[in-house]
């Protein structure tokens, strides 16, 4: 095993970080809230499946 230079809990100087904090951006608003889309996507599967249980039972 290689003999470390650097004591130990402290960051060798090739591995540091020089990024700076970004800016948060703004919200999207309601095109990046997953649960809308999670809901819509189930309300379709159910629509959809709702029409081939209908055609299985005569109802169309």
């Amino acid at each position: 095993m290689a003999i470390s230079l650097t004591p130990p809990g402290e960051t060798p100087p090739a591995e540091g970080c020089i990024s700076e904090a970004h800016v948060e951006r703004a919200d999207g608003g309601i095109w990046e809230h997953p649960v809308l889309w999670a809901t819509v996507v189930m309300l379709g599967s159910a629509v959809v499946a709702g029409y081939f249980i209908a055609r299985v039972f005569g109802f169309t």
